[in-house]
């Protein structure tokens, strides 16, 4: 298997050393924004430390029955816990549950592996309940949790983890890596490099899930719509968007990248752009608006992200957005 991992070469190297001599830590908390190879990492570390055929010291072959399954994520020895939805709250059963299955010996491979994902969605009861896994751990028992960072969680977990922080890969490299490991034609390996900001696991669930990218256009579509709109249209736009939290997250998140591309065109910045496939729409839209508007217009998305983040009403934070934007 040789970790068949885009990027992230240093942290590879730190866990295949980890295996390789018997310094296995009890945790790893894997951090980055989504999409970064947090989930694949982790995995493949559970992979190595339970391969029954490594072809070296700190490898797994990938090919085994416990490699196989681990990466289908259907093997007895693998426990994973996470909020049932993205944006949604680990609860504090989940955790208890998970403590007594680690509590068993493991069923068919050396360890038992608990893979605790976006462990920043756990609720404040949850992580103080994990605290005493991490305290006393089984001698055959690894905690990987992924985590958009580590501020987000308890410093008390956070402390009993080696952790390991994953941040997006140069533009290059993704796109050469979705092109050499997936078949991806350069083209698309370009868009997608930009459009994910160097998170590869991000521009393959884009490859993978055409519906993501007509989704992503069809909000781009909207915005330009919405920017020419009156009010009563707007608010008509806002009842639908609040109703899937989510999705109104999501959506935020594609605009925010798209005004972050007219700033650096109202500037005349030499910074890449995102959305690529939207250059020259971007570029009348920095025209038009110029760069004070394109900054308050970003600035105003991401304090409607972070109010959505501490659980404000999704109604109020969808109708904030409409009277945010500008009009032209």
């Amino acid at each position: 298997m040789n970790w068949n991992l885009l990027g992230h070469e240093w942290a590879v190297d730190l866990l295949r050393e980890h295996v390789a001599h018997g310094r296995m830590r009890h945790a790893y908390l894997f951090t980055g924004p989504r999409g970064v190879g947090r989930r694949t990492l982790a995995l493949k570390m559970a992979q190595v430390l339970n391969c029954t055929q490594p072809p070296a010291a700190g490898e797994g072959c990938g090919e085994c029955r416990n490699c196989l399954r681990i990466g289908k994520m259907q093997h007895p020895d693998l426990s994973i816990i996470q909020a049932e939805q993205e944006g949604g709250v680990l609860k504090v059963d989940q955790v208890r549950e998970l403590q007594r299955s680690l509590a068993l010996q493991p069923y068919e491979a050396p360890y038992r592996v608990a893979l605790l994902l976006r462990f920043e969605e756990a609720h404040p009861s949850a992580m103080n309940a994990l605290l005493k896994t991490l305290e006393e751990p089984g001698p055959q028992v690894v905690l990987l949790l992924t985590a958009e960072s580590a501020e987000s969680l308890l410093p008390t977990i956070v402390s009993r983890c080696e952790v390991l922080r994953l941040r997006p890969l140069p533009l290059e490299q993704t796109s050469l890596g979705l092109q050499e490991n997936w078949r991806l034609p350069a083209s698309e390996a370009e868009l997608l490099a930009h459009i994910s900001n160097g998170r590869p696991g991000f521009a393959l669930r884009l490859h993978l899930e055409p519906e993501r990218m007509a989704q992503r256009q069809a909000w781009l579509s909207d915005q330009d719509r919405l920017l020419r709109a009156n009010r009563v249209e707007r608010f008509a736009y806002a009842e639908q968007l609040w109703k899937d939290k989510e999705g109104l997250r999501d959506e935020m998140l594609v605009w925010l990248s798209y005004w972050r591309d007219v700033i650096v065109k109202a500037s005349g910045a030499s910074a890449p752009i995102s959305n690529l496939d939207r250059q020259e729409e971007i570029d009348q839209l920095a025209e038009q608006v110029g760069l004070q508007t394109a900054h308050r217009s970003a600035r105003a998305i991401q304090r409607n992200l972070e109010r959505l983040e501490r659980n404000v009403n999704p109604r109020l934070v969808a109708e904030v957005l409409m009277l945010d934007l500008p009009s032209l």
